[in-house]
């Protein structure tokens, strides 16, 4: 009697699993021919194959700190892994803020910015501006900042205000140590300060 159910069974699978993928073959037949290929996919072909081929992330916002203390955070437009490579990342307008325990202030924004975490290092290229909440507003072609510390250089010519005047240096350095009680920036390579006093109404 068991034999004979088990026998049925099988012989009734045997219909019902034909029909059944049939059917899913006939409903996905109909449903590509009711879409409109031209208005179905919301982005270019391009712009598809470039987002398979780099992990793409808009919009993205990140906070953390540093073991000595440093509130970081940053936003871009767009954030990418090129080519899929772990540990880079590449940011288009970039606005980056750092927060010291000693109360100092640093924002950076770049057009571009490359990231290496295996390296500790941000590359922030373009058109790059640095502002400090001591007054310091300059401006680089390039300006590099270790991702775990307070480490922000500018290995080419650095332009702008400073609190006493305009300033032009080759090189410019922002470090920090341990023996220190505020960052310090340190400007080199033909350095030109000209000074402007305060009018006496300022």
């Amino acid at each position: 009697m068991q034999g004979d159910r088990y026998t049925r069974l099988i012989s009734w699978l045997k219909v019902l699993f034909p029909l059944a993928a049939l059917g899913l073959l006939s409903t996905l037949f109909l449903l590509s021919r009711a879409i409109d290929p031209g208005q179905a996919i919301p982005f270019a072909e391009k712009e598809v194959q470039d987002r398979l081929r780099d992990q793409q992330i808009t919009g993205p916002f990140f906070t953390g700190a540093t073991s000595e203390g440093d509130e970081l955070s940053f936003y871009a437009d767009v954030l990418t892994r090129p080519d899929g490579q772990t540990g880079m990342n590449h940011a288009e307008n970039l606005r980056a803020t750092i927060n010291t325990p000693e109360g100092s202030t640093f924002r950076l924004q770049s057009d571009l910015a490359d990231f290496d975490i295996a390296e500790d290092v941000a590359d922030l290229l373009g058109k790059v501006i640095l502002t400090t909440s001591t007054g310091y507003r300059l401006q680089s072609e390039k300006i590099t900042s270790d991702l775990s510390g307070l480490n922000i250089q500018s290995p080419g010519a650095v332009h702008g205000t400073t609190p006493g005047g305009t300033l032009e240096a080759g090189a410019m350095s922002i470090t920090q140590t341990d023996e220190q009680t505020a960052p310090q920036l340190v400007f080199t390579n033909r350095v030109k300060l000209i000074y402007k006093p305060k009018s006496k109404s300022e």
